[in-house]
């Protein structure tokens, strides 16, 4: 599954799969059981993955990268629970992503990362994510293979 086709809907716990998208909601799938359900624009609202970034103090890094070195430090520095106290989640966040900006990065951002990346993790999801190889990446390996030739 790629993060692409993952969203975050408000109210409801959790990140989905993308299905489809309607001119009044979206069409998403549960992960762990593939039901899919539609979710109205007047009552949520939603988050793809794909958009998701954390401030940096240059700049923004995305949230595959959050979670690749999340699951990099997974070893030496466990994720903490997401109801953690705010100085823990903070130290957490300082190794993990060490230039993070401490003024525009709230608590509340990291308790959701974290929620989202213990989502991922218990599902076997974040490997796949890593598995991959984005499309755009590959269609410019096949234009340099023709390019060769």
């Amino acid at each position: 599954m790629s993060i692409d086709k993952m969203v975050a809907v408000s109210g409801l716990p959790g990140l989905f799969k993308l299905v489809a998208t309607k001119s009044n909601g979206l069409l998403v799938a549960d992960p762990d059981t593939g039901k899919t359900r539609f979710c109205s624009v007047r009552v949520h609202q939603f988050t793809p993955m794909q958009t998701v970034a954390i401030y940096t103090d240059d700049d923004t890094i995305d949230i595959k990268s959050v979670f690749k070195s999340m699951n990099d430090h997974i070893e030496s520095h466990p994720v903490p629970h997401a109801n953690s106290p705010q100085q823990d989640l903070k130290k957490y966040f300082e190794v993990v992503i060490p230039d993070y900006d401490r003024d525009r990065v709230y608590h509340s951002d990291m308790k959701k990362v974290i929620k989202w990346f213990t989502f991922l993790k218990e599902r076997n999801l974040i490997e796949e994510l890593y598995q991959e190889q984005p499309s755009e990446e590959k269609e410019e390996v096949k234009e340099e293979d023709n390019n060769q030739e």
